[in-house]
């Protein structure tokens, strides 16, 4: 019974609307209204400016995080059990972000939620991820660009690692999360890989 009240405390720190509620409460509009229409940092920039997008950013990557130290805390990480449990919270609280109860189920894109649930179950692989972002940001301008690729790059760093540097490391757990999060950053972001194929997609600037 306990591994699943984690799961769902997961779910529901993962889907903590945190774009929404800075945007509405700063200037009483829907965040959802702007731009792509999610709830994530670079929407929120659009909307409320830079310091407020950052804000986002810092409050989204920590919730994920710290659902993935709730379960770790709560079911700890010494078995083969409580590592696929704790996979799946981080994989729920993706989901929370992208799927949020409190708003009908429609929140962001799960960046930087997944970026505070890699910190802590694959930072190497973050890491790895987080220069590739920044390549591809710097030269195409497209933060979707970015995002996307250094999702679906996620779960290769994370074979990498265990290839190179950790051969008898068990990375079943935190892979299958890897993958499960990666789907679900591409999946929220199909609005904008449309566009993006289309050639409308905005520009960071």
């Amino acid at each position: 019974m306990l591994p699943v009240l984690v799961v769902i405390a997961a779910y529901l720190l993962g889907s903590i609307p945190f774009g929404y509620l800075i945007v509405r409460l700063t200037s009483g509009a829907d965040v959802r209204q702007t731009g792509s229409g999610g709830t994530g940092a670079t929407n929120v920039s659009r909307r409320a400016g830079k310091l407020a997008g950052i804000l986002t950013l810092v409050l989204d990557a920590l919730k994920g995080a710290f659902a993935v130290l709730l379960a770790r805390m709560m079911l700890g990480n010494a078995d083969l059990n409580a590592k696929w449990w704790i996979a799946a919270a981080a994989i729920v609280a993706i989901a929370g972000h992208i799927f949020p109860v409190w708003l009908g189920f429609r929140g962001g894109k799960g960046v930087a939620t997944g970026a505070g649930v890699f910190f802590m179950i694959a930072p190497f692989a973050l890491l790895c991820a987080g220069v590739v972002f920044v390549i591809v940001v710097l030269i195409t301008r497209y933060v979707s660009l970015g995002s996307i690729t250094s999702a679906a790059l996620i779960p290769f760093f994370l074979w990498l690692q265990k290839l190179l540097i950790q051969p008898a490391a068990d990375i079943r757990a935190p892979l299958i999360a890897a993958v499960a999060g990666a789907l679900l950053i591409i999946f929220a972001h199909r609005a904008n890989i449309a566009r993006l194929i289309s050639g409308t997609e905005s520009k960071f600037s």
